[in-house]
């Protein structure tokens, strides 16, 4: 009885640590007060008009979105191959890859980060959209090569040396057996890549073009002048959406999953 209820008061605690500060930002987003931490009595939907009416915000928001989803693309197909060219190397080539793979996730991203700005400017690429996209694919590609690999090992192998004893090419048996196989495993990595992306600030201030803002460096130049920015009561707003809109992922996300599994155990 005593393990449950100290069990029970962990969990709790631990869900309030993480949750709460979220909800409390979210309720917030319908306060008036300029400032966090002050109440206002006015209550309303201001916030979100201020929100989707601060073009240079909006502006930013679209940046950030189109430059997650161009990486995310990007790192997908350039993980996807790297993945599947790991998975049938040799076992030498597989597990030094495997080790490869993990470095530059464990690795400290201002260091990444450094070394892609000096690599850029050798290259005449200099602080430019070109560096930041490159930056961001770096970044994200070794997530996508560890979300296929898995499903690369869960595959029936049989399946494509069938296809290979009927006459495809291995081009065309990867497409046809491979690729439908490992499918979840490249979604999970196309959407794990746009999540880092759209949060990423280390590469992104040190790679973008002066003029370029996401979401990260907005809201760091902002609260950088001490919170008094007229743009930071709109950045609550925006940040709560951004909460719904990974709620509705992870809920959505919940039910497709647990449909699967009840098809896979009806068979």
């Amino acid at each position: 009885m005593v393990k449950k209820i100290i069990g029970g008061s962990y969990i709790s605690i631990v869900l309030f640590l993480l949750y709460a500060p979220i909800l409390l930002l979210f309720v917030y987003s319908f306060n008036m007060s300029r400032e966090i931490g002050i109440w206002s009595s006015e209550w309303g939907f201001d916030l979100y008009y201020k929100l989707w009416s601060n073009s240079d915000l909006m502006q930013t928001v679209v940046n950030t979105i189109v430059l997650a989803l161009v990486a995310g693309f990007i790192s997908t197909v350039l993980g996807t191959m790297g993945a599947i060219g790991i998975f049938y190397s040799n076992r030498r080539v597989n597990k030094t890859m495997n080790v490869l793979t993990k470095i530059p996730i464990i690795n400290a991203e201002v260091v990444t980060a450094i070394s892609i700005a000096l690599i850029c400017t050798m290259f005449g690429f200099g602080r430019s959209y070109a560096s930041l996209l490159i930056g961001h694919v770096v970044l994200t590609i070794p997530f996508v090569v560890l979300s296929v690999i898995p499903k690369l090992k869960q595959m029936d192998n049989n399946l494509y040396e069938a296809v290979l004893d009927l006459g495809a090419t291995p081009t065309k048996a990867i497409f046809l057996i491979v690729i439908p196989e490992i499918l979840p495993g490249i979604i999970s990595g196309f959407l794990l890549a746009i999540n880092i992306s759209l949060d990423d600030y280390i590469i992104t201030s040190f790679t973008k073009p002066s003029t370029f803002k996401t979401i990260s460096t907005y809201v760091y130049d902002a609260y950088a002048k001490g919170g008094k920015s007229s743009s930071v009561p709109a950045l609550r707003a925006l940040f709560a959406i951004i909460f719904v809109v990974m709620i509705a992922y992870v809920v959505i996300h919940s039910i497709i999953q647990s449909r699967k599994s009840r098809l896979e155990g009806s068979r």
